[in-house]
Formats: C-alpha cells, structure tokens, sequence
C-alpha cells in the first residue's frame, strides 16, 4: 500500500516521474510542475486501488498554493513514485475535492 509518507519523501527528494498520460493531463489542465509538486507534498490519500493491471495505485487530494484542488493518481516504479494522472476534480464526477459525485 502506497502512504503518503513515501509519496512526499519521492516528491521531495525529486525522485517522482510522469507517465505520457499523466503529463498529458496535467497540460490539459494547465497545471504546472510546481502545482502538482505543492498537492503531493500537503496532500492526503482518498481512495486506494490495490491493483490495477498495473500495479498498486493511489488517488491524492491536495491544493496548490493559491488553493486550487488537484488529484493525483500515484503509483510505484522502482524506488521512484510515477504519477499516472494528474487533474482538477469537477464535477459531475466529483461533488467536492474529497467526495465522487453518485454514478449515473
């Protein structure tokens, strides 16, 4: 199980990486690299995912500086974290940064 004492000792020491994906999304987002940095190291882990055909995973809620709310979905690679995706929560998916909008 991945905690958030490895996610922000990875983080802090720089030993993190992006998937394509992940990058992607954060640019879709205009997100940048100091943002997703700020959610991951004041963050909080909501939801866990054991495995996902690629190994354990985890989904990070935090905010940037100025305040704006970030997930990030984090896995294992090695010793350094990869962040598989990384966004800005909206609804209808979620209702606030913390809780998953009801499936439709």
């Amino acid at each position: 199980m991945i905690d958030m004492e490895r996610v922000t000792r990875c983080v802090a020491s720089q030993q993190y990486c992006y998937s394509r994906h992940g990058d992607r999304e954060r640019q879709n987002d205009a997100l940048s690299l100091d943002e997703v940095e700020q959610c991951l190291l004041n963050g909080r882990i909501i939801e866990q995912y054991p495995d996902t055909g690629r190994g354990e995973s985890c989904l990070v809620v935090g905010f940037s500086n100025d305040g704006k709310p970030i997930h990030a979905v984090c896995g294992n690679m090695g010793e350094k974290l990869l962040i598989i995706t990384v966004y800005i929560p909206t609804p209808p998916k979620f209702i606030t940064p913390f809780e998953r909008g009801n499936p439709k």
